[in-house]
């Protein structure tokens, strides 16, 4: 019985030592983004194993108290720094996941095929009729992976809520280099402008959403666009020739290797291309406006750059909110319930109803 406690304790332990160490592997980061996002259900069991090794003898059962201990102490340290005065804590939503609704979804609906690739996109409507307010949910993945399905628990609840959500594809690096991705993101609002309104779409109310990568194109799409009314970015690169000069440490992704793929070569040998690609170049007080979220503990795509995006945007006049995550690293809402999940969404929400308010 004593080596169960231990070994539990060890598996515990492990898992809570994300909360607070940098993952150096792709492997490793999944623990770094799952662990803080379902700490207080794993603070349950660290406690039962702490109170079973306290009241048992020996060395094995003083191992494994130090160890759950340990445990239960880094599992409490997100609760602890929860912002429980602004955005609410469901625990049903942290156990059974995010309430989607109802939502009418058409999948595959062609919008373009440049150069024979076939580009389709996902469509999230309400269950009344519109017109309603148009989300351009664009994926992540580093520019070279990714799906429109990707994220469909998201898109659905925000179409429950009274959007259409358009979760559109693009052309993936290392083949396609930019500006192709951003092309098919322009492509995608022209579609969606034109035949929005064939699904219950206000093609006069348009956000952009997206994640990492598809942050990156969603800022740079909308920072340029007067037609869009509001740009909500989730941990997205900002300047990337800095990305690249500063890469992370540790970095778990290879993000000079990332960008090199994107936009086929370093910065000193493309640096227009660096330049266009970044959305620091497009700020000005005509920027629509714009929601940051970002992980403090991102260990890919640091904060800091978020911070100074939204400074340089309210420096210019335009209106930034900018929202940071204390126990959040990269991909925090890949648990849509956990803690930074349920975060981002209130904080989602609560802008896109005032944005788009009438």
């Amino acid at each position: 019985m004593s080596w169960i406690v231990l070994l539990l304790a060890a598996v515990l332990f492990f898992l809570s030592v994300w909360i607070v160490v940098p993952a150096p592997t792709m492997f490793l980061l999944t623990f770094a983004v799952g662990a803080p996002e379902i700490s207080p259900i794993l603070l349950v069991p660290a406690i039962v194993m702490a109170v079973l090794a306290w009241r048992g003898t020996g060395r094995v059962r003083r191992a494994a108290f130090v160890l759950a201990v340990a445990a239960t102490v880094l599992f409490a340290i997100p609760l602890a720094r929860y912002p429980w005065g602004v955005a609410p804590l469901s625990l049903d939503t942290l156990l059974a996941g995010v309430d989607l609704g109802q939502s009418r979804v058409a999948r595959g609906v062609a919008f373009a095929a440049p150069e024979g690739v076939q580009l389709t996109m996902d469509i999230y409507r309400p269950m009344t009729a519109g017109p309603h307010p148009a989300i351009v949910q664009i994926y992540g993945g580093a520019w070279q992976r990714g799906a429109p399905a990707n994220d469909a628990a998201f898109a659905a609840r925000l179409a429950s809520r009274g959007h259409v959500v358009f979760a559109i594809d693009y052309r993936h690096a290392p083949a396609w280099k930019w500006p192709a991705q951003l092309d098919d993101v322009q492509t995608a609002l022209a579609w969606i402008r034109e035949h929005g309104g064939e699904y219950d779409a206000d093609p006069s109310r348009i956000a952009l959403f997206g994640r990492s990568a598809g942050s990156q194109l969603a800022m740079v799409a909308g920072l340029q666009d007067p037609g869009v009314s509001a740009v909500v970015s989730y941990y997205g690169p900002v300047n990337l020739t800095n990305g690249w000069r500063e890469p992370p440490r540790p970095d778990p992704i290879g993000s000079r290797d990332v960008l090199e793929a994107l936009l086929g070569g370093t910065p000193d040998q493309m640096p227009e291309r660096y330049e266009h690609a970044s959305p620091m170049s497009y700020v000005s007080a005509r920027a629509p406006r714009t929601l940051l979220i970002y992980g403090s503990r991102d260990h890919v795509v640091r904060p800091r750059y978020g911070r100074a995006l939204h400074d340089a945007l309210r420096a210019a006049g335009a209106s930034s909110e900018l929202v940071e995550i204390p126990w959040g690293d990269h991909a925090f809402d890949a648990l849509p319930g956990g803690l930074s999940g349920q975060v981002a969404l209130f904080h989602t929400e609560r802008f896109l109803a005032d944005v788009f308010r009438r």
